[in-house]
């Protein structure tokens, strides 16, 4: 056989790869999501080295495939060989069935997987051997079914990034590491967002036509098997190749460092991106940002907050009697500020909230912490700068923390967290239950509760009911209660009941699930109005995260930016409050208005207090940033820090209390003082929760 003969696999496969990254690149570079303008230097980066490496990256994909390649012989079926080996494999698979192996040490479904694998391996191994006339065609399928399954995964590969990019404008990235653990959310939620029956008949049909053209062209290196000695020179080649490609990669991914985030993302591989997320889920501050001296940044948080002395403890004292008022906090799921028609938005999507907030103590220049759920959730549980890596609700050392339902139960208040889908997701029911949180989720629903449900719980309305029922119970024991209810309804598949607003519930809208969840808020607070405990209860309102996170700049900050209002007509006069806050400052502004006299460790501020300098902090799982003077300042691995100046973006019609858009200018000179303080903040944070520091 030529060397090309030889290699007809690996060539066919590796033209199809690389051409389908080559045609997604070219679609999501005019994808409408990709909002930026491209330099002749940045297509060419995209196009030669995402190239490259997709050319490595495949190279290390295409292991399995040689692996398989390598075994293909007519010599391990002669005698004495095959019988022994077969005798082997039907050892091994009695063993992994029936013994103790380390299959079973690691539990879950490992054990079956291995167990059926060996199993088939065993059968097919046995067929070959037992009935050589045969061989050949067991062997043709099972090239076959091979290529399929490399075929197959391109495609799927292909079809997962373009609709992940659909969704956040980046390629892979900590979220579709989340993703791959929630598979049964995830699923759901792709199953009733998207047309996947069609997709599915469609990707098959190609995946068949592709193989069957594959398979014919290299089918000969069945028929022609190469020699031991070939296979060897072969795979020495190869694994050449592979070492090459476990130092290149890493190299180009290095080289992703234009000033254009999406020209970054549009170079990078999604499968290397995808992995690098994986290997890094947790970040250590300590060893991957810039740092100060400790007793430098604690002073540094010292100067800009009178009240904090020891590290981080505060002394909150009020000179009024504290109002034990009856709380519900409502983080509203994926609301960006611009769906309210106070900032700009000309669809009316949000009549009862744009009426709310005119009754309300309303934040207007409030900006969320994070682009997650449950990074929201930590902001106003934790009231805690966002730590590098995974939000704290996800990692192992999340309990027992000094949180604001621990504060609460100090003031004598029952605590619950509401949540209409199944709090496991995101580990929030571990979270709460392991910080004191009795959990009122949809494991908690009759039947007979539920009137319409998607793969993320019950319809908002449904909540609302089961809320009014729990609260009604709470006051008939005649103590206060505080209970934090985070919405589902405006998530995709955006799905909720019909004949509720005037967007149908199953045309699958954005619109109509922003609407909705307005529309069930309103109902929400209809039959609020008619329980005994509403005059006494205090509202708080605002967003966990926007509804998207893609930019043209690292942190876009209208992407950050949420409504947020505290809503109590008698005791909470309405009004603006303009300055600039973060999302960890809301529930210790709420304390303030309550007069609550405690000993505190969170970072976030009464907002109300002549001592309060404004600020933001706005992060992903890796660039950490901090918003003070008009300046934007980022923290990143390898102690990479950029600032840039914040100046208001033209032609907005909005009032000043409402502007969203801000150009983000490259810094001209460093602003040393910012940068500490930025340092200051987050590396504190990280060593408080290092050292379990920040317990209650």
């Amino acid at each position: 056989m030529m060397p090309l003969q030889k290699i007809k696999p690996f060539f066919y496969l590796a033209c199809f790869s690389l051409f389908v990254s080559f045609v997604l690149r070219l679609i999501l570079l005019f994808h409408p999501i990709t909002q930026a303008h491209f330099s002749f230097l940045d297509l060419s980066k995209i196009f030669v080295f995402g190239l490259v490496s997709d050319t490595f990256i495949f190279i290390l994909a295409a292991f399995f495939l040689w692996l398989y390649l390598l075994f293909v012989s007519n010599a391990k079926y002669a005698k004495p060989y095959g019988y022994i080996i077969f005798g082997c494999l039907v050892a091994l698979w009695l063993y992994v069935t029936f013994g103790n192996t380390i299959f079973n040490e690691y539990g879950g479904v490992l054990p079956e997987i291995a167990m059926y694998f060996i199993g088939l391996k065993t059968l097919l191994f046995g067929f070959m051997l037992f009935l050589p006339k045969y061989r050949t065609v067991i062997r043709h399928w099972l090239f076959t079914f091979v290529i399929f399954i490399y075929v197959l995964l391109i495609i799927q590969n292909v079809i997962s990034e373009y609709f992940f990019w659909n969704e956040f404008g980046v390629r892979y990235n900590f979220i579709a590491v989340d993703y791959l653990i929630y598979t049964n959310e995830v699923i759901g939620n792709i199953m009733e967002s998207y047309p996947v029956i069609p997709i599915f008949i469609v990707l098959f049909l190609v995946t068949g036509f592709i193989t069957h053209f594959i398979v014919k062209k290299s089918k000969e290196i069945l028929e022609n098997i190469p020699s031991i000695a070939v296979k060897l020179k072969l795979s020495l080649v190869y694994l050449t190749l592979v070492a090459i490609a476990l130092a290149v990669v890493p190299f180009l991914s290095g080289k992703e460092n234009s000033q254009n985030i999406f020209a970054n993302e549009l170079q990078a591989n999604g499968i290397y991106k995808f992995y690098s997320a994986f290997m890094n889920n947790e970040l250590d501050y300590f060893k991957f940002y810039k740092t100060i001296p400790e007793q430098e940044a604690y002073k540094i948080l010292e100067q800009q907050n009178p009240l904090l002395a020891d590290n981080l403890m505060q002394n909150i004292k009020s000179d009024s009697i504290a109002k034990h008022k009856n709380v519900v906090l409502i983080t509203i799921e994926s609301y960006s500020a611009d769906f309210l028609k106070h900032y700009g938005n000309e669809n009316n999507l949000t009549p009862f909230l744009d009426s709310l907030a005119d009754k309300s103590l309303m934040f207007t220049n409030l900006y969320a912490v994070g682009n997650r759920t449950v990074r929201g959730l930590e902001a106003v549980t934790l009231c805690l700068p966002p730590t590098a890596g995974e939000s704290v609700i996800k990692r192992k050392d999340n309990k027992n923390k000094f949180t604001t339902g621990n504060l609460f139960k100090k003031q004598g208040y029952q605590v619950k967290f509401l949540y209409g889908g199944d709090a496991y997701f995101d580990n929030m029911q571990d979270f709460y239950q392991g910080n004191g949180y009795e959990i009122i989720d949809k494991k908690s629903f009759q039947p007979n509760e539920i009137t319409f449900s998607n793969v993320w719980g019950v319809c908002d309305e449904d909540m609302a009911k089961k809320a009014i029922q729990t609260m009604n119970a709470e006051a008939k024991t005649g103590k206060p209660f505080f209970n934090h209810w985070m919405t589902v309804s405006n998530h995709r598949p955006f799905t909720y009941p019909n004949n509720r607003i005037d967007i149908p519930g199953d045309a699958k809208s954005r619109d109509g699930g922003v609407k909705y969840t307005d529309f069930a808020l309103k109902q929400f607070f209809a039959m609020a109005k008619k329980q005994s405990w509403y005059e006494n209860t205090v509202f708080v309102i605002l967003a966990d995260h926007c509804a998207s996170s893609a930019g043209k700049t690292e942190l876009p900050l209208d992407k950050y930016r949420i409504p947020a209002m505290i809503y109590s007509p008698k005791d909470i006069p309405a009004q603006h409050f303009p300055k600039l806050m973060s999302q960890i400052d809301v529930m210790p502004t709420l304390f303030g208005l309550l007069n609550f006299s405690y000993q505190s460790k969170f970072f976030g501020q009464d907002v109300l207090q002549p001592q309060y300098k404004p600020r933001a902090f706005v992060a992903t799982y890796q660039n950490l940033g901090f918003i003070k003077d008009s300046v934007l300042t980022i923290l990143s691995p390898k102690q990479a820090v950029k600032q840039y100046q914040l100046k208001v973006s033209p032609g907005q019609k909005l009032g000043p209390d409402f502007q969203l858009y801000y150009d983000e200018n490259p810094i001209s000179k460093t602003r040393e003082d910012l940068v500490k303080e930025t340092v200051a903040y987050y590396q504190t944070a990280s060593d408080l929760l290092k050292k379990k520091k920040y317990q209650k």
